[in-house]
């Protein structure tokens, strides 16, 4: 029997665990190890800071679905990983592998800008449930004072999708209540202009969203770097100081220390077309700890997104080319990586498909309209309904 053990508990390590027993069944004993002891619908968590959703509402327990399905939970956070060995180390245990598959998420380097961040600095962040409820803490404290509002992307980052969201959001609930005139909106951004979204823009992506943010009335700053962040103030590497009353930025991203060390100078961990990892052969890496280079170098650093939507593609391919491995059956086809993403517009939404992810493309496209809104939100009931019942092999 194959011991394959996976590291991550969200859209890639539990797509690949339910795959792996759904296609291997008692050929495999498949182990998932992660520090939550929940699933999280991670594309809800703006909705969590502006107050339309609860904790509740978004997440899944992961034990009683795991063991329904006959996988082992280990809720222990991974210490390290020993290639040459096939262990990996948790606070208490040493699991020993054939196969591992990496899905471990990002740790976010708030610590590269001085102030940023919502515990040791003086900013918002919405990339944890925990971070999110406390972001709708500032926000309904926001409101009883409120002022100039300033979000965005600091130099580094490859997830722009939810200060965008964040921006829109906070527009549109301020002018349900009424309040729009009384808040001044900043939009700060590494990307060389709006609408780039670290991959080399989208179509007519750019004239899109430079459009809605003018119908908004949110001012934008492209192309720069933040200097520092302290209370009250966002200060630019180009001396521009802008000051706030509420601010949400997002972080560039890393490796999590257990894995770094497999990748490069950030962290992130090169791989194959199969999302087999270049040194070792019984290594697999998915989701946002993939080594993805970006189309084109910036003005300022951006990095290569990766949504649920392309975390949930890989982690079916790498447990279908494990099982190709153990049973003889032909290796699934290699093709690139392509992308489909609903962005919340607060009144609206938009809907990109990019494939691949990165140009020259076959398909590029960015619609905006209420449907789109609807969309998000029947998807996200389908995809925790999904989760639920462990049915991954449902598109």
């Amino acid at each position: 029997m194959a011991k394959i053990v996976v590291i991550g508990g969200s859209f890639g390590g539990l797509t690949a665990a339910f795959e792996l027993k759904r296609l291997l069944g008692k050929k495999a004993d498949v182990t998932l190890i992660s520090d939550i002891d929940k699933f999280i619908f991670i594309p809800s968590l703006p909705w969590i800071a502006m107050g339309w959703r609860k904790a509740e509402d978004i997440t899944v327990s992961l034990k009683p679905i795991l063991e329904r399905k006959g996988i082992i939970f280990i809720h222990e956070a991974a210490k390290g990983v020993d290639a040459d060995l096939s262990k990996v180390k948790t606070e208490t245990k040493e699991i020993q592998y054939d196969y591992l598959i990496i899905s471990t998420g990002p740790y976010l380097a708030f610590d590269e800008v001085p102030g940023l961040g919502p515990e040791k600095g003086h900013t918002e962040c919405i990339f944890t449930l925990e971070q999110a409820e406390r972001a709708n803490k500032a926000w309904n404290k926001f409101l009883e004072d409120p002022g100039t509002v300033v979000t965005g992307s600091v130099q580094g980052v490859s997830c722009f999708g939810p200060p965008y969201e964040y921006a829109f959001e906070i527009d549109s609930e301020l002018r349900r209540r009424k309040m729009r005139h009384k808040v001044p909106i900043v939009f700060v951004t590494s990307e060389p202009y709006i609408g780039h979204f670290g991959i080399g823009g989208l179509r007519n992506s750019r004239w899109i969203m430079e459009n809605e943010f003018a119908k908004r009335d949110i001012k934008i700053i492209v192309n720069t770097a933040v200097e520092e962040i302290v209370p009250g103030e966002v200060r630019l590497k180009d001396g521009t100081k802008i000051p706030f009353k509420l601010s949400m930025f997002a972080p560039a991203m890393k490796g999590i220390p257990a894995v770094s060390h497999l990748g490069n100078p950030r962290g992130f961990i090169p791989v194959d077309g199969k999302y087999r990892y270049t040194k070792y052969k019984n290594i697999f890496v998915v989701g946002v700890a993939v080594a993805i280079a970006p189309p084109e170098q910036t003005p300022v650093p951006t990095g290569v997104p990766k949504t649920g939507y392309m975390t949930v593609k890989m982690a079916k391919t790498a447990a279908m080319t494990i099982v190709s491995d153990i049973t003889g059956i032909a290796y699934p086809e290699e093709n690139p990586i392509d992308v489909v993403c609903l962005m919340d517009m607060g009144n609206t939404a938009a809907i990109m498909k990019a494939n691949p992810v990165l140009p020259p493309r076959q398909e590029a496209t960015l619609k905006s309209g209420v449907i789109y809104k609807w969309m998000k939100t029947g998807f996200e009931k389908y995809f925790l309904w999904k989760i639920k019942h462990g049915l991954s092999g449902l598109p």
